[in-house]
């Protein structure tokens, strides 16, 4: 699965910036020297964003953040999907059934309150 990371135009704007001129007036090893300084660059073209330059170690340090962040999305997805298997559970029991019928066949007594949530 590739995953996309999503920069703020604000994160984009606040990169170092090189024009494609001095990629092509520099060469590689120009922009390279940039890169190993600042780890990354920003490539434009006519003042527009066109490239981000990475280092590896750049790259391999956003890499190890979205894997970091991917496993902190499993986990909370992990935690909600055994939070609901508890509750459809309770609807499995023997006496799930009977209370159902029960709870819906009464009145609500509110008197006068609204009530909402697990709490009220």
């Amino acid at each position: 699965m590739t995953a996309a990371l999503v920069l703020s135009p604000a994160a984009v704007q606040s990169l170092p910036r090189t024009p494609a001129s001095d990629v092509k007036k520099l060469g590689w090893r120009g922009v390279m020297r940039t890169v190993g300084r600042e780890g990354r660059v920003l490539v434009t073209n006519h003042d527009q964003p066109e490239a981000v330059i990475l280092s590896t170690d750049e790259y391999q340090r956003l890499v190890q953040a979205a894997a970091a962040n991917q496993g902190r999305q499993d986990d909370a997805l992990a935690t909600l999907r055994r939070q609901f298997d508890e509750r459809l559970a309770a609807l499995a029991a023997p006496a799930a059934g009977a209370a159902l019928r029960a709870a819906f066949g009464q009145a609500p007594a509110l008197h006068g309150q609204v009530r909402a949530g697990q709490t009220h």
